[in-house]
C-alpha cells in the first residue's frame, strides 16, 4: 500500500547461533517486506530458518545483526519489557504447541489478550465468543486446556492470537496437529480476517495453506531463495476456504 509503513520490514537480517565452536547461520541477510493486509506463508525444508525468522519479527529471539521494523519503528533495539508491550497491543501470536495456560479456561485464555490490550469486558467477551464460533469452540469454552485434544488446543491458540485484533498475526504451522476438518476451520477463519485486513506472517509446510497467502516467500539455509506472488487458482479449494477469501487484484 502506498503511503504506508510496511507492517513489517527487515534490513539484512541475520540469526548465528554457536553450536560449541562452530557458527550456525539460522537466518542470512532477509530483506523482507509486508504491506499492511498482505498474507505471506513462509516455506522451506526443516532447519531452513522458517521459525527462526518468525520468532525474531516478534521479538522472541533476538537477532544478531540487521533491523527489524514494524508498523514504520524499528523494533530490534527494543528492551524485553516493550518488546512485551508492543506484543500485547500490536502482535498476535500462534505457536506450535499452543502455549495455553493451564490454569485458565478455553475463554479465559482467548479473553485475556483482549483485556490486556485495553478492551472493555463487553467487548473482550463478543471477541472471544465470536472466534470461539467460527472455530466451533463455543461448547469448551468452559473446559481447561488439559481436556483438550490437540486439534482443540490449537485452534484457541489462534483465537487467543487474533483477540486483541493484532496489526500483526505470526503463526507457526497453525495447522500442523489438525485433521482435515480441523484444517478447514481454521484455514475459513483465516480467510475471513485476512479479507477483514488482517496481516499475516504464516510459517507452513502445507500447500493448501500457502494457498490461501499472497504471496509464498521460501527459505533455503536462512536465505530467501524466491518471493512470489501466489497464482490466483491455487488460493484455497474452491467452494470450501476459497470462497470466504476476497481475491485483490
Amino acid at each position: 500500500m502506498s503511503g504506508s509503513p510496511a507492517t513489517v520490514k527487515t534490513i539484512n537480517l541475520n540469526k548465528v547461533y554457536q553450536n560449541g565452536t562452530v557458527p550456525v547461520h539460522a537466518v542470512r541477510g532477509v530483506d523482507l517486506r509486508v504491506d499492511p493486509g498482505e498474507f505471506v506463508a513462509v516455506m522451506g525444508p526443516s532447519g531452513s530458518g522458517k521459525s527462526t525468522l518468525l520468532h525474531m519479527l516478534g521479538g522472541l529471539d533476538s537477532r544478531t545483526s540487521g533491523e527489524i521494523w514494524l508498523d514504520g519503528k524499528r523494533a530490534d533495539t527494543l528492551s524485553e519489557s516493550a518488546w512485551a508491550l508492543l506484543r500485547r497491543r500490536k502482535v498476535g501470536f500462534v505457536f506450535q504447541f499452543f502455549n495455553l495456560v493451564a490454569t485458565m479456561t478455553v475463554a479465559d485464555n482467548v479473553e485475556l489478550p483482549a483485556l490486556l490490550a485495553g478492551m472493555s469486558p463487553r467487548t473482550a467477551r463478543e471477541r472471544r465468543e465470536y472466534l470461539l464460533g467460527a472455530l466451533g469452540m463455543t461448547e469448551r469454552a468452559d473446559a481447561p486446556p488439559a481436556q483438550l485434544s490437540g486439534g482443540e488446543q490449537q485452534r484457541v491458540a489462534l483465537a487467543r492470537a487474533l483477540a486483541n485484533r493484532p496489526s500483526l498475526l505470526l503463526a507457526d504451522e497453525p495447522t500442523g496437529n489438525l485433521d482435515s476438518r480441523n484444517t478447514r476451520d481454521v484455514l475459513r477463519l483465516l480467510g475471513e480476517v485476512h479479507r477483514d485486513g488482517q496481516t499475516i506472517v504464516l510459517v507452513t509446510h502445507d500447500a493448501r495453506v500457502a494457498g490461501l497467502a499472497d504471496r509464498v516467500v521460501s527459505l533455503l539455509d536462512g536465505e530467501i531463495v524466491d518471493d512470489g506472488v501466489v497464482p490466483a487458482p491455487r488460493r484455497g479449494p474452491a467452494g470450501r476456504v476459497g470462497d470466504v477469501i476476497e481475491l485483490r487484484g
